[in-house]
């Protein structure tokens, strides 16, 4: 399942704000859902992508449930007897460490937003200034640490394995916050900040270096009287792998590049099989994300969404949760005095 990015953005990778959408006149006259399906048909490959479209169509005709129920005890006893759940989170979840998104007014990095940045053209016009954008990013993910949050997903997590239970969560974040809470069963679709990818050997590695290397050390200044270092490409970081020497770049998902196919595979694969579906600080309003619930939902599988405000998805799930994640997930993902 490859969907193509070009038209994404979220957390400083790609998405669609449906939001967005309305400014073009052209499209006033066509809704939301069918709008949808026609960017994701036109923007997609075949095989699973073809089944994901018809399973939301399926959710779209269906009738959209009551108001949610915000009882936590009810919840519980969901949560208590569930065997297989899935988390899904988004930058919501990291907000409440300080995590700086890149999205919307405000969100600059010198005078470029993200998507200025973010695409292999700006690498291939200019890998010094996206290095520059990048380092300051992994420098500062590397003051931050996980919230409440992040730490009941891992300790629910860790306590429900060794009750033969599984949890899995599917991330769009790229912070690997998740990864230092203690989670182990995360998929990555927008891959992360602390990896990189060989543009020659394609060779995609883990590396926590600060700074990654020498030539970025002090470097990366976000404010926008800064000029650029102009850092020759054999300075930035390069592979190490058998003396291939190649230009390293962040092993995330840019514009104008495919989601990685075998991870949505697996995404498809654990909400297929999922008993119970949380949706944890996503706005539910990026694609392909944004249908991983509904279609769950539509199903008749509990989904329970946690996020600062109700989302255009809140009415097709069973529970909502208002307020931050790091007080509202905690005390839901608890031992339950059912578990052994």
């Amino acid at each position: 399942m490859v969907f193509n990015q070009g038209i994404f953005m979220l957390y400083g990778n790609a998405s669609l704000d449906m939001r967005n959408i309305h400014a073009d006149s052209r499209l006033k006259n066509i809704n939301k859902f069918n709008l949808t399906l026609m960017i994701v048909r036109q923007f997609t490959s075949r095989g699973v992508t073809s089944h994901l479209c018809a399973r939301f169509k399926e959710t779209q005709n269906r009738p959209v449930m009551a108001r949610p129920s915000s009882d936590l005890v009810a919840f519980r006893e969901v949560f208590s007897k569930a065997k297989r759940v899935v988390i899904l989170t988004g930058a919501g979840v990291s907000a409440e460490s300080g995590v700086p998104t890149f999205r919307g007014e405000g969100g600059f990095w010198r005078k470029w937003q993200a998507q200025d940045l973010a695409t292999p053209g700006a690498f291939s016009q200019n890998p010094s200034r996206v290095w520059e954008f990048y380092h300051y990013r992994r420098e500062v993910m590397l003051t931050k640490s996980p919230n409440s949050a992040h730490v009941a997903i891992a300790e629910c997590e860790a306590r429900l394995q060794k009750q033969g239970r599984r949890v899995t969560v599917i991330t769009q974040n790229i912070d690997e916050l998740h990864r230092r809470a203690g989670s182990t069963n995360i998929l990555e679709m927008h891959g992360s900040l602390f990896k990189t990818c060989c543009m020659s050997c394609g060779h995609v590695g883990v590396n926590h270096k600060s700074p990654i290397c020498a030539a970025l050390e002090g470097k990366g200044a976000p404010d926008p009287n800064t000029s650029d270092a102009q850092i020759p490409p054999h300075d930035l970081p390069r592979c190490e792998q058998g003396g291939c020497s190649g230009l390293l770049r962040p092993n995330v998902v840019w514009f104008g590049e495919t989601l990685d196919s075998d991870i949505l595979t697996r995404v498809e694969e654990e909400l297929d099989l999922c008993d119970l579906c949380l949706v944890v600080g996503t706005s539910s309003i990026v694609y392909p994300a944004a249908m991983f619930a509904p279609q769950v939902a539509a199903r008749g599988i509990p989904v329970a969404e946690f996020n600062m405000e109700e989302t255009p998805a809140t009415m097709r799930f069973r529970f909502h949760f208002q307020g931050p994640c790091g007080t509202t997930l905690p005390p839901a993902l608890a031992r339950h005095n059912n578990e052994p």
